[in-house]
């Protein structure tokens, strides 16, 4: 069942999620996982002449791939980010654009050999409406790929989340989980020749994992 979100609402706790999101030095970085310097890196989205970064927060992964020569586009809903981005990674080649990304990929007139979210967009957006958009920026052969916490069992679809803890204004938005072969299954429904989801465990056994989903158009 469709959630109602509340795009105004959804970019107030984003910008506000802003303002701290740059309190520590950051620098160039690309990771899939929660755990810095663990897991994967940016070979899985192959190798990209232009890529884009849906939810594309604090800017990292971009710099870190435009100062390897990549076309580097990153969109976001927050003001607030996305101007702190452009200061923070001018001279890095790196573009950042503000906007909702449904609305984003729909007005889009770009394609892209890779897209990509790293706990970003595709945590925080109906997937029935996403991945056809997705799909239809990608050039022949293009790959797709998110990470994001693993579901909790038997906590599966749309889940709210309210920002900051439960005292305070009423601030929400919703993520989406489900098990990998859920996303498999609505990745392959959408339009992608191949789709493959899997949990890579944390570095420290009991933690908490990283789902990391992968998708690729036919060449």
């Amino acid at each position: 069942m469709p959630v109602p979100h509340d795009i105004a609402a959804e970019t107030e706790l984003w910008d506000a999620y802003a303002e701290s999101a740059f309190k520590t030095d950051t620098e160039p970085a690309f990771c899939w996982t929660q755990y810095p310097g663990h897991g994967p890196g940016p070979e899985l989205l192959g190798a990209p002449g232009k890529v884009l970064e849906i939810g594309c927060g604090t800017g990292r992964a971009l710099a870190y791939l435009a100062r390897r020569g990549i076309t580097a586009h990153g969109v976001d809903l927050s003001p607030v980010m996305v101007e702190k981005t452009i200061d923070k990674w001018s001279g890095t080649g790196a573009v950042f654009r503000q906007g909702e990304v449904l609305e984003y990929l729909a007005a889009c007139e770009e394609t892209y050999d890779a897209i990509y979210s790293n706990f970003g967009a595709a945590w925080f957006t109906d997937p029935g409406k996403l991945f056809p958009l997705v799909r239809s920026r990608l050039d022949a052969g293009g790959v797709f790929v998110f990470s994001q916490p693993p579901a909790i069992p038997g906590a599966y679809g749309p889940q709210g989340m309210y920002k900051g803890g439960f005292a305070g204004k009423a601030m929400f938005t919703y993520r989406y989980s489900y098990r990998p072969p859920v996303w498999e299954r609505l990745l392959t429904r959408a339009g992608f020749a191949t789709a493959t989801a899997r949990v890579h465990e944390a570095p420290r056994q009991g933690h908490i994992g990283t789902l990391i989903v992968r998708a690729t158009t036919r060449g």
